[in-house]
C-alpha cells in the first residue's frame, strides 16, 4: 500500500485549507499595511499610526486595559480558586456552575447587562439619582475592567484550581515543620508551584481583552481602545484605501506575538515539576475568616449569575424608547420578535449549525493527523491552527473581507465568509477538545483492525471515531455555544439580510433599546443553554477535561 495515502493525502487538503483561509488573508493584511494608496510600498500606515495621537493613545490604552483586567482577574480567580481548593464553604457545587456562565451569558449580553444596572438609565443609576447620591460615571475605565474581570476571570481560577489541586501537601507540611509561618510557605513554595498555570491563563485573558469589541465598543465610549479603532476605520474606509485598516490589524497581531513571546520566553527560564502526592485535605473555617471567604466566593458567585438575571427581567420590563418602566411588564418585546425578526434567529441558527458541523468535522480530523499520523506536514499544521488565537475576531473578519472580495474566488458579502469565519475563530479549541482523550487510545487497537484486512478508512470510521466520541462531542458544544455568542467577525463581514442574534442586540444597545436587546438576549441565552443542559445531563458530557 503507498504510505502516502489516505493520512498523508489528508493531511495535504487540510494544509491546504489551512494556507488558503487562514494563511493567505492574514498575511494579506499584514502585506498591505506596507503598501501605499497607488499600490507600492509605503510605511505611510505606520508613520500615521506614530504621529497621530488617537492610534498611540488607543495602543496605549489597550495595553494598561489588558494588563489591568489580567491583574484583577488574576487576583479574583486565584484567591477564589484557593478558597475553594482549601476550604469548605456552603455552597462549593455552586461555585463549579461558574465556568457555565462564560458559556451561556456571552460577553455582549454581560456588558448590556450591566449597562441596565449602571448606565446613564441604569436600575440603580436612577436609584442613587432619586436619592441624591452621586455615582460614577460607568461608561470608561471603571466600567471596561469591571465587566471585563468579572466575564473573564474563570479562565485563570479554572487554571489555578488545576494547579492547586495537582500539588503535593508534604511539600508545604515540610516547608512549616521548619518554623515557616502558614503565610510564608505559601509564598514562598504553593505560590511559585501554580504560577506557569497562571501566566498561560493570564495570556489567554490577555489576549481575549486586547481583542475584545463587544464590552469595549459598549463600555469605552470615551476610551479610545485599538479593537474599536480598528472596526470603525474598517466601516468607514470600506471601499477606500486599506492602508490603514491593515495597519491596525498588524499592530493588533503583533501586540499579542510579543506578549505571547514574552511568556514563553519567562516559562521557560523556570522549571518546576510536581510529583504524584498527597492532595491537601479541605479544612473548614470558623468565625471571621468563615464569613470572609464565604462571603467573597458568595459575592463572586451572585455577581457572575446577575446579568443572566437582569436580562431576563429587562426582557418582560415596559419601555418606551430609552427609558425603561422598572416593575411594570409586557410581552410585547417578544411578540415583536416573532412578528418582524424570526429571520434574526435563524440566520443564527443557520449560521451556528454549518459553521459547527464544519468545524467539528473539521477538528475531528486534524486531531487525529496531529496525534495518531503525524508526517512531515504536522508542524506546519500545528502551527497554523494557532494563528486564529493571536488574533482577534475583528481582525479575522477584516482579513477575510480583504482577502476575498476579488479574484477567483469571491467570498465577501455572501453566507459563505459568515459561516467561516465563525468556524475559523474556534477551530483551534475544537481540535484541542476533540484530541483530548486521542492520546490514551492505543495504537494496537487500529494495528489488530488493520492486520485483520479492515481498510485503514473504515478502521478510523469503525474502532477509533467511537472512542473518540466524548471529545468531539466537547468540541461540538463548545464550538455550538461561543459560534452562537460570536460577534466581532461576523459585525464586520454582515451584509443585510445575515443578521445573527448578537448582531441586532449590539444594534439594538447601540440605539439604547434596551429591553428589546434583552428578549434577544434571553432567545440566545436559551439557543446556547439547550445543547450545554443536553450534554452535561442527558450525555454526561465533561466540557471542562481538557
Amino acid at each position: 500500500m503507498n504510505r502516502f495515502l489516505p493520512w498523508g493525502l489528508l493531511s495535504g487538503v487540510a494544509l491546504a485549507f489551512l494556507l488558503l483561509f487562514i494563511a493567505y488573508p492574514i498575511l494579506g493584511v499584514l502585506l498591505r499595511s506596507f503598501l501605499g494608496e497607488n499600490g507600492t510600498f509605503s510605511l505611510e500606515g505606520f508613520a500615521i499610526f506614530l504621529t497621530q495621537g488617537r492610534y498611540l493613545e488607543a495602543f496605549f490604552n489597550s495595553i494598561v486595559l489588558g494588563l489591568s483586567v489580567t491583574a484583577s482577574c488574576t487576583v479574583v480567580g486565584v484567591f477564589l480558586a484557593f478558597i475553594v481548593a482549601r476550604f469548605e464553604i456552603p455552597f462549593s457545587n455552586v461555585v463549579f456552575l461558574l465556568p457555565l456562565s462564560v458559556l451561556i451569558i456571552p460577553e455582549l449580553i454581560s456588558a448590556q447587562s450591566w449597562i441596565m444596572v449602571f448606565g446613564n438609565n441604569g436600575l440603580v443609576t436612577n436609584l442613587l439619582h432619586e436619592l441624591g447620591l452621586p455615582f460614577p460615571r460607568f461608561y470608561g475605565w471603571f466600567g471596561l475592567i469591571y465587566v471585563m474581570t468579572l466575564t473573564y476571570y474563570v479562565h485563570i481560577f479554572l487554571a489555578a484550581l488545576a494547579a492547586l489541586r495537582g500539588f503535593d501537601h508534604s511539600l508545604e507540611e515540610a516547608g512549616q515543620s521548619l518554623g515557616t509561618a502558614p503565610l510564608r510557605t505559601h509564598i514562598k513554595v504553593v505560590l511559585p508551584t501554580i504560577v506557569p498555570a497562571v501566566l498561560s491563563a493570564g495570556l489567554v485573558v490577555f489576549t481575549l481583552v486586547v481583542g475584545n469589541f463587544a464590552i469595549s465598543i459598549a463600555l469605552g465610549q470615551r476610551v479610545p481602545l485599538l479593537s474599536v479603532l480598528t472596526y470603525r476605520s474598517f466601516i468607514s474606509e470600506l471601499g477606500g484605501n486599506p492602508t490603514m485598516q491593515s495597519t491596525l490589524a498588524t499592530v493588533s497581531i503583533l501586540l499579542v506575538v510579543s506578549v505571547l513571546s514574552v511568556q514563553r520566553w519567562y516559562i521557560s527560564r523556570r522549571d518546576y515539576q510536581m510529583v504524584a502526592g498527597r492532595t491537601p485535605l479541605r479544612a473548614r473555617l470558623a468565625g471571621w475568616k468563615a464569613r470572609i471567604a464565604g462571603g467573597f466566593a458568595g459575592l463572586v458567585i451572585v455577581l457572575s449569575l446577575l446579568p443572566a438575571f437582569v436580562v431576563l427581567v429587562g426582557s418582560v420590563t415596559v419601555s418606551r424608547g430609552p427609558v425603561m418602566y422598572w416593575g411594570q411588564f409586557t410581552l410585547d418585546n417578544y411578540v415583536r420578535i416573532f412578528d418582524f425578526n424570526l429571520n434574526v434567529v435563524f440566520n443564527s441558527l443557520r449560521f451556528a449549525s454549518l459553521a459547527t458541523l464544519l468545524g467539528v468535522s473539521f477538528a475531528t480530523l486534524v486531531s487525529y493527523l496531529l496525534v495518531k499520523k503525524r508526517n512531515a506536514l504536522s508542524s506546519t499544521l500545528d502551527y497554523l491552527l494557532l494563528l486564529p488565537l493571536t488574533i482577534s475576531g475583528t481582525v479575522l473578519g477584516i482579513a477575510l473581507a480583504q482577502g476575498f472580495n476579488s479574484g477567483p474566488l469571491v467570498l465577501t458579502g455572501t453566507a459563505a465568509i459568515m459561516v467561516l469565519a465563525m468556524m475559523l475563530r474556534r477551530l483551534p479549541f475544537g481540535v484541542r477538545n476533540a484530541s483530548s482523550n486521542l492520546h490514551n487510545i492505543s495504537g494496537s487497537l487500529e494495528e489488530a483492525s488493520v492486520s485483520l484486512g479492515v481498510p485503514p478508512v473504515r478502521t478510523f470510521f469503525n474502532v477509533v471515531l467511537p472512542l473518540m466520541a466524548p471529545g468531539i462531542a466537547a468540541a461540538a458544544i463548545l464550538t455550538w455555544v461561543t459560534t452562537v455568542a460570536e460577534l466581532s467577525a461576523s459585525v464586520v463581514i454582515y451584509q443585510a439580510g445575515q443578521e445573527t442574534l448578537p448582531i441586532q442586540i449590539f444594534r439594538l444597545i447601540n440605539s439604547d433599546l434596551m429591553a428589546r436587546a434583552s428578549a434577544f438576549g434571553v432567545i440566545d441565552m436559551i439557543i446556547i443553554l439547550v445543547p450545554v443542559f443536553l450534554g452535561i445531563r442527558v450525555m454526561k458530557v465533561r466540557l471542562f477535561s481538557s
